[in-house]
């Protein structure tokens, strides 16, 4: 076993998992499965939750294997953090000035985890946003996001290698937070306690691919929308930018973006909504849901595109008819029939109870969170109740 999979195995085993956390993280897993492959149809499944039906617990966790390289001659992924760049020689505290700091407009929720991101370009290289909706990242592309609940807890990692793909990693802080190790490619259960008999999981390598894997780029939370100067005041979870982070503007003017349109320049881009709410509303749902759906990934032919473009100002025109008074494939259990937005009834509405169930066979987002998103469930319930009836 490659020696930084052990030690990230053996500090997570040190912590105690209950059969049922793990039960919901497998049904969760197995749902992303049928999600990714374009099965959307869960509504026979909300009579399991009438039911009070529970997944049965499944086997324990066994000692993993060692991480294959993902590409024929790419060097292996370092079995330490502090091996792979992010921070200056001798250090885990200390950024490398080459890497740049940054915070998206509407960041993807994680229970309430703290969040530091860096970028790092090879010298001399930029990035190609000549499409400035999908922009195009040189070979050696490295990106970093740290996640914390009170100490850091994981860094995950994202890098272009040499055949143009991309390859994922996780790495798993230490409890003397000295160090994080490679994760193993099958996740591991149970890294962190964030709340009572509630705890953060580390993503499997296959947990990561289904959400960065779902529209043309794998790069999320990284583009003109989401760096634009022109911040949302009302998206839930807004973070401040860091001190001498990156924005549209400054990679521009330090020469790191080429081919942006000038009008994306001269006017930052923002979503076009009728009002603030309307704004933030498509804003989370973009920053959050657009990653599967969308017109381009393998969820395509559901009918609910919410992504944006900074090209075309219709994308909350088209979330809207998307949304409001469209049939659901999902039924709330009661319902004989179901929509995704139910004007002026939130609660009737599937798009609202599937953000505040938690039940594993009906949550939205499946993967990634177990804990209801109190903030953007009142933002979303706010804008439906605005919708008019007809």
């Amino acid at each position: 076993m490659n020696c930084g999979v052990k030690r990230a195995t053996e500090a997570v085993l040190g912590r105690r998992a209950s059969a049922s956390t793990r039960a919901t993280r497998a049904t969760r897993l197995a749902l992303a499965a049928v999600c990714v492959a374009g099965s959307w149809g869960l509504a026979s499944l909300g009579g399991a939750q009438d039911r009070g039906l529970e997944p049965a617990p499944s086997p324990p966790l066994r000692a993993q294997s060692q991480r294959p390289v993902s590409v024929v001659g790419e060097r292996p992924l370092p079995s330490r953090l502090s091996e792979t760049g992010l921070y200056v020689s001798g250090s885990t505290r200390e950024i490398a000035p080459e890497n740049l700091a940054y915070a998206p407009e509407y960041p993807l929720w994680s229970d309430g985890a703290s969040k530091r991101r860096w970028l790092h370009l090879p010298a001399g290289a930029a990035i190609d946003a000549t499409n400035p909706d999908q922009w195009q990242f040189p070979i050696g592309t490295r990106f970093w996001k740290e996640f914390s609940f009170g100490e850091r807890t994981e860094t995950r990692y994202l890098e272009r290698v040499s055949d143009g793909s991309f390859r994922y990693a996780t790495y798993v802080w230490d409890a003397a937070q000295r160090d994080a190790w490679l994760a193993p490619r099958e996740g591991l259960p149970v890294s962190r306690e964030i709340r009572p008999g509630i705890s953060h999981d580390v993503p499997s390598e296959g947990d990561c691919r289904a959400c960065h894997e779902g529209r043309r780029s794998p790069v999320l939370g990284f583009g003109a929308l989401q760096l634009s100067p022109a911040r949302d005041p009302l998206a839930p979870h807004r973070e401040a930018q860091p001190r001498a982070g990156l924005d549209l503007s400054e990679l521009v003017k330090r020469g790191l973006v080429r081919g942006l349109p000038a009008r994306l320049i001269a006017e930052p881009p923002r979503i076009v909504a009728p009002s603030a709410s309307a704004r933030a509303s498509a804003g989370y749902l973009f920053g959050n849901c657009a990653h599967c759906h969308n017109d381009s990934g393998p969820l395509a032919s559901l009918g609910l595109n919410l992504d944006q473009s900074v090209v075309d100002e219709r994308g909350y025109e088209r979330l809207r008819d998307d949304l409001v008074r469209r049939a659901s494939s999902y039924r709330i259990p009661g319902q004989t029939r179901s929509v995704r937005v139910q004007p002026r009834k939130p609660e009737q509405s599937a798009l609202w109870f599937r953000m505040q169930s938690r039940f594993a066979a009906a949550q939205m987002p499946p993967l990634g969170t177990k804990l209801v998103d109190t903030e953007a469930l009142g933002l979303l319930e706010r804008w439906i109740a605005t919708q008019p009836l007809q």
